[in-house]
């Protein structure tokens, strides 16, 4: 995701490029224009569809980069040489943009790069308040970030045909929704990267999780506005009062 407010422009766990191992790309690459000028790098944990070594090598090295405890060796070790390691509670100033690491409940021993580090989402509070969740499954505390929030990225799904402990699925996403109470909800983490060969085999994985979470949102979360974004589509968020939101995952 791309975040646009306040005059900064915030990347999230950025996949650039067309495959990851056995995963692929489905649709179009995003845009180059994506990572100019960007102010500040979140990385919610070091899994390599969130971490990508090629994409994160493609990036300004000097890009201010956030990330959780444990992953700085890596990140730096990716080229980058402005990696701050932030813990739950922690917060540093941007602009005029407050970044908080928040909780997580993500499984971390996928690989031996992960394995050190923690999972963290991110609370960012300036004219508005936005809450981009990472990986996560649902959590006592999350109800603590429901304070006038603006804006969550929830994940609903991931890349495959399954999802295991540590996720949120469409419906759990929309009980994170009923949970923190944003006036707009985005669900991602969906229909960007499938194990090849199975888009065919399962195409409805790519495309009905958002609708899914939105079904569940009106049973669930009713006050929650869900805004449906394809990846690679870019939405303002006017009726907040400013900024944009651009998804390109």
């Amino acid at each position: 995701m791309l975040l646009e407010l306040d005059g900064l422009r915030i990347l999230t766990d950025p996949v650039l490029g067309s495959r990851i191992a056995h995963l692929r790309r489905q649709g179009p690459a995003p845009s180059p224009e994506v990572t100019d000028r960007l102010d500040a790098l979140l990385i919610s944990h070091l899994h390599q569809d969130h971490a990508d070594r090629r994409s994160l090598r493609s990036l300004d090295p000097e890009t201010p980069v956030f990330a959780p405890r444990g992953a700085g060796r890596f990140l730096e070790r990716c080229g980058l040489t402005a990696v701050s390691e932030l813990a739950p509670g922690q917060s540093v100033k941007i602009g005029r943009i407050q970044i908080t690491a928040v909780e997580a409940v993500h499984g971390h021993g996928r690989s031996p790069v992960s394995r050190g580090s923690e999972a963290i989402g991110f609370h960012l509070s300036g004219s508005r308040r936005v809450y981009f969740a990472g990986d996560t499954d649902l959590f006592e505390g999350m109800t603590e970030l429901a304070d006038k929030l603006d804006l969550a990225l929830l994940p609903v799904w991931g890349w495959g045909p399954n999802l295991g402990p540590g996720h949120l699925d469409p419906e759990r996403a929309a009980r994170a929704a009923a949970m923190l109470s944003p006036r707009i909800a985005v669900p991602i983490h969906w229909g960007t990267l499938f194990p090849l060969g199975l888009a065919r085999l399962l195409p409805g994985k790519l495309s009905t999780p958002p609708h899914e979470f939105a079904d569940w949102c009106e049973r669930l979360a009713p006050r929650v506005a869900v805004r449906i974004l394809q990846p690679g589509e870019a939405s303002p968020i006017s009726s907040l009062g400013g900024g944009t939101v651009d998804a390109q995952a």
